[in-house]
């Protein structure tokens, strides 16, 4: 099972789409994109990941206790569930990320599975080669992931077309857009032109 591909879909989560704690502006658009996306990587026999942020109540993250953001995606919370419309299937891998009370964990590399294994390390052991990463938000968490699977050898496809941004910054997902193709990320093309290479 060598080069085998695998989809990686970040924290697209009630609480950074529209009426969330934390929203990206639009940010339920991607859902149906990420859905196609879904349906080609499941029909392929290709793995699908899902990552999510899952905080405690009270953690250094959050400006309620000295850290950048609003609560959000608190554990068991209704805004830490995923979107209602994402197409989660019976096989799922989800992955948790943020639970420690004191670091920020943007990254879906900080995120471990059910056993505790991190993403990384479900990645090779199902001989994953190519990762493909959608999802939420383009300048922080999308981001993080694509340059953490960068730094770890694994080959990187931007799903350009499933992703949003925080945007504190006018310019903020163009630029984190730049970091990541100078990094050697890939952007993919539109999902209807989309192929599994």
């Amino acid at each position: 099972m060598e080069n085998r591909k695998a989809l990686v879909i970040v924290d697209v989560q009630n609480d950074f789409c529209p009426g969330g704690a934390l929203a990206v502006r639009d940010g339920d658009r991607v859902v149906p994109v990420l859905n196609k996306y879904i349906e080609k990587f499941a029909q392929a026999g290709m793995p699908i990941f899902f990552t999510r942020d899952w905080h405690p109540p009270r953690t250094t993250h959050f400006s309620t206790d000295g850290g950048s953001w609003p609560p959000h995606c608190v554990q068991g919370s209704k805004g830490a569930e995923f979107h209602p419309e994402l197409q989660l299937g019976s096989d799922t891998v989800v992955l948790s990320k943020g639970m420690a009370v004191d670091k920020d964990s943007y990254s879906g590399f900080d995120a471990v599975d059910s056993c505790g294994l991190s993403l990384g390390d479900v990645l090779r052991q199902s001989g994953i080669k190519r990762i493909y990463v959608g999802g939420l938000a383009t300048d922080y968490c999308v981001k993080q992931t694509v340059l953490d699977g960068l730094k770890r050898g694994f080959q990187v496809v931007l799903l350009q077309d499933g992703i949003g941004g925080v945007n504190l910054q006018a310019e903020d997902s163009d630029r984190a857009i730049e970091i990541m193709v100078k990094a050697g990320v890939t952007v993919g093309v539109g999902i209807d032109k989309f192929h599994i290479e």
